[in-house]
């Protein structure tokens, strides 16, 4: 099975930021950790080491599901595609035009086009989204 490299799990830590204390996103859903949101309560703290350990548990399923996929052939492509699932949920990516041209083997650029697609939240560009779509785009190429 195909697992998250260092240089994605470095990348998830800069997106995501580390809160020890939850806390609402913009979708009021309670977060924290790097971005770990299953089960968190409005007061609930947690250490670095649990963070660490939420961070893994949540690339789980993610990992499973994209070693599966037989067009996801190289680590750059599994750590773009991981990301992306971390990011907006493994739901998204499976509806995606994105993971369709993955699937069908379309070219590289491509698939870096449906990466950068994926800006908006409440209909606004965000330049966080940005950031982290570009960084798909280019690692997929890698």
């Amino acid at each position: 099975m195909k697992k998250a490299s260092k240089q994605l799990l470095e990348h998830v830590r800069q997106a995501e930021g580390l809160s020890l204390t939850a806390y609402k996103k913009s979708d009021d859903t309670w977060t924290i950790g790097y971005g770990h949101t299953k089960g968190v309560r409005q007061y609930d703290r947690i250490s670095k080491s649990e963070a660490e350990r939420y961070l893994l548990s949540d690339l789980a399923p993610i990992e499973k599901f994209l070693s599966a996929v037989p067009q996801v052939k190289t680590q750059g492509q599994f750590d773009a595609l991981a990301d992306f699932a971390f990011n907006l949920g493994l739901g998204r990516l499976k509806g995606s035009t994105l993971f369709k041209y993955v699937k069908a083997g379309r070219p590289v650029v491509e698939v870096q086009t449906q990466f950068r697609r994926w800006i908006y939240c409440n209909n606004k560009v965000l330049d966080g989204l940005v950031k982290r779509r570009e960084w798909e785009a280019q690692r997929y190429a890698q």
